[in-house]
């Protein structure tokens, strides 16, 4: 068997087509309207330390997010954004909390968009016209972004508690707002930190509006747990075409929020995929230390971004299969590896030499490739 490398002929299956959508731009990027989805961040550095955040938006755009989102507390966050803007390599977000100038300061520094908070602006609903002229003037999109944490009081005290009823009323009554005034170049979220809450809170808001809905589930906590809370959250949403654009929130670096919101894309067919690694769990038929060559493969490969499986497998039971079905895999056992190249045995390797053979064949497979192909392989650990 023949195993073609690359990108498929035809766009892989979803589970559900995409919900129609309005198309926004935020600077380069088109969210919603079937563009793809876009992957977010937002910078953990002081806004007003210009290089500490310049390189970490840096950093981002190496990892293959979409956009940026910074904060803007003060006058002298405020202050900076024009060079900020200017110089990131992603369209930036201002993220606006309390005070409302700010807003009007992130207009006029050339941000791409600007992420408002209603519950938690001073006078908000009173500044809606003048915010929303400004940013017809100057091209420039929003974010009505409710978050359980900060929900306008009125509807704490209507329902009680952040329930899925009160953060979608109060996204459409703020999108109102702005319909008033002709304004509709905005992306909506209602965050909350429980998964089922929040996803309900998406299914109701889907049903209720066709503007683009950016998926987050907000404090999901550190990197395991807010992990667990967003795939579950955004695998649900997302399998139901429900989501434009998705933030994965982690009490942990950036990069690793957009590593975990990518893989998400990739799991679900709605990003292409790169390299991907399958691997064996953990299984007494192992007859090779697979969770050591899955590690030293992955770091041999970091970085790699063409469409590439590689399997790494480490018994004679399901080995040989994965390994035959991916770009490039071994079979282990007995001390060493039968390594697969487009489904076809090439070699047997001692154990010691597996990961050197399998990092030098995914080399040689990716140069291969032709240049609009090299920025996806898919390798399988099993």
């Amino acid at each position: 068997m023949t195993v073609s490398l690359g990108m498929p002929a035809v766009p892989p299956p979803v589970l559900a087509p995409r919900r129609p959508t309005r198309q926004i731009r935020v600077g380069k990027v088109a969210v919603g309207g079937g563009a793809p989805v876009s992957v977010q961040s937002m910078t953990t550095t002081k806004t007003t330390d210009i290089n500490a955040t310049l390189q970490q938006i840096a950093e981002l755009t190496a990892a293959g997010c979409d956009i940026v989102r910074v904060a803007v507390p003060s006058q002298d966050d405020a202050d900076v954004l024009p060079i900020i803007a200017k110089k990131s390599q992603l369209p930036v977000i201002a993220d606006i909390h309390f005070q409302p100038k700010y807003v009007f300061a992130a207009i006029d520094a050339g941000c791409a968009a600007v992420r408002v908070n209603p519950g938690n602006i001073r006078a908000f609903d009173d500044q809606v016209k003048q915010i929303a002229q400004a940013a017809t003037d100057a091209g420039v999109s929003i974010r009505i972004g409710v978050n359980a944490g900060s929900l306008d009081k009125r509807l704490l005290a209507k329902y009680g508690a952040p329930t899925p009823e009160a953060l979608v009323e109060s996204a459409l009554w703020e999108a109102s707002l702005f319909e008033e005034h002709g304004f509709r170049d905005f992306k909506i979220s209602v965050k909350h930190h429980d998964p089922v809450v929040m996803v309900r809170a998406y299914e109701q808001l889907s049903e209720a509006c066709d503007y683009p809905l950016h998926l987050g589930v907000t404090e999901a906590g550190p990197a395991f747990q807010g992990t667990i809370k967003s795939s579950v959250a955004f695998g649900a949403l997302l399998a139901k075409g429900i989501g434009d654009t998705i933030r994965v929130s982690l009490s942990a670096p950036p990069v690793e929020e957009v590593k975990v919101g990518i893989k998400i894309l990739e799991s679900l067919n709605l990003r292409p995929r790169k390299l991907e690694i399958v691997s064996c769990p953990s299984c007494g038929r192992a007859q090779v230390d697979v969770y050591t060559l899955a590690d030293e493969v992955t770091k041999g490969l970091e970085g790699m971004t063409v469409p590439l499986r590689v399997a790494v497998m480490g018994c004679v039971v399901n080995g040989p299969g994965e390994a035959r079905e991916a770009d490039l895999g071994v079979a282990s056992g007995n001390g060493k590896g039968q390594i697969f190249v487009r489904g076809e045995v090439v070699k047997t390797v001692p154990e010691s030499e597996i990961v050197a053979t399998l990092i030098e064949e995914a080399n040689r497979l990716a140069a291969e490739l032709p240049p609009s192909e090299s920025g996806a392989v898919q390798v399988s650990v099993g």
